[in-house]
């Protein structure tokens, strides 16, 4: 059974810097490609990035420049690293990893940004 968990998501302020890690179950070697999604209140989830094995990564528009996306093969994790945070960059954030044409999704971890 393939499960993925996310970790380090909290509050932060506008400008401030947060960390999110994703645990696999699997080796990530086998996962062609892992990333990383987010909703918001009341709005649709939307793509923020994603990693190939190769370590190559795309992001979404609206966060190039502020966030990075890598990954540790060794420890099976993928990591969220997210910079200069603005209150609409405010959502729950979730992992996700594509396997043999399956897709996997953890439960999410909320990222706040408050004054």
């Amino acid at each position: 059974q393939v499960q993925l968990a996310e970790s380090g998501g909290g509050l932060v302020q506008p400008g401030g810097s947060l960390r999110l890690s994703c645990a696999a179950t699997v080796s990530i070697l086998s996962i062609n490609s892992m990333g990383w999604y987010r909703q918001a209140p009341g709005k649709q989830r939307e793509m923020v990035g994603f990693i190939n094995s190769g370590g190559t990564a795309n992001y979404a528009d609206s966060v190039k420049g502020r966030f990075t996306i890598s990954r540790d093969n060794a420890k099976n994790m993928v990591y969220l690293q997210m910079t200069s945070l603005k209150p609409e960059d405010r959502a729950v954030y979730y992992c996700n990893a594509i396997i043999l044409g399956d897709v996997y999704w953890g439960q999410g971890t909320q990222v706040t940004i408050s004054s």
